[in-house]
């Protein structure tokens, strides 16, 4: 496999700037009652968007650089936007059981760290 470009060695750094929970974390809260508890859905039974990005994130924490795909660095990218852009929204008071952080905590962000 080719060595990676300028632009994928920086959504890497990015990425990994921003999810700051490992994969066993990730794996670990995306079982949860609060995990599940947050995020938009298609339907009341539907698993949210967050979700399903936690799920990628663990396999993408889980591969060799030199096995990643576009689709990989597209998701890359995505959750590296929206953890900055989530992360701006903070609420004031304490953060630690709020929905805000359980989101954030889908996409491999937990802001008390």
């Amino acid at each position: 496999m080719s060595e990676l470009s300028r632009e994928e060695q920086d959504i890497v750094l990015n990425f990994e700037a921003a999810v700051n929970m490992s994969a066993e974390e990730i794996e670990d809260w995306l079982k949860t009652e609060e995990s599940n508890s947050v995020g938009q859905k298609e339907s009341e039974d539907a698993e949210s968007k967050g979700h399903q990005s936690g799920r990628h994130i663990v396999k993408i924490l889980r591969k060799a650089e030199s096995d990643y795909t576009k689709d990989d660095f597209a998701h890359m990218k995505k959750v590296i936007s929206y953890i900055h852009r989530h992360s701006a929204q903070q609420p004031s008071g304490s953060i630690v059981n709020t929905p805000w952080r359980y989101s954030l905590m889908n996409w491999g962000h937990d802001p008390t760290k």
